[in-house]
């Protein structure tokens, strides 16, 4: 058993998303991505599906060029190679899940 929290050491910065990988299994990687209002995750493509879930606040999701307002508790899925893109309407706290295939410098690289 493993067991980590996304509520521990929660960290803002007004500069930067700041991600951390919170849990990794053989089959996926949990990713905690938190954002000041305002702050946005440029558009970009996964190579395998992910999860996206909201754990604080509130984010529009573009999907193709559609913007779906999500808010805390909401959760959604999205198949590869799908363009989408988050701005974050509050301060918010998500949660992406990867598959164990996919690696977590590449999320880095979308907030750079």
């Amino acid at each position: 058993m493993k067991k980590s929290s996304f509520s521990d050491h929660i960290e803002y910065n007004d500069d930067k998303i700041v991600t951390k990988v919170i849990l990794e299994t053989s089959f996926s990687k949990e990713i905690r991505i938190v954002l000041k209002r305002g702050q946005s995750m440029k558009e970009h493509k996964a190579p395998f599906p992910i999860i996206v879930h909201i754990i604080e606040g509130e984010i529009d999701f573009g999907v193709e060029g559609e913007t779906n307002s999500l808010k805390k508790g909401d959760i959604l899925t999205l198949e590869s190679n799908i363009p989408h893109d988050l701005t974050a309407l509050t301060d918010s706290i998500v949660r992406l899940t990867l598959s164990s295939k996919d690696t977590a410098s590449r999320v880095h690289k979308v907030i750079d």
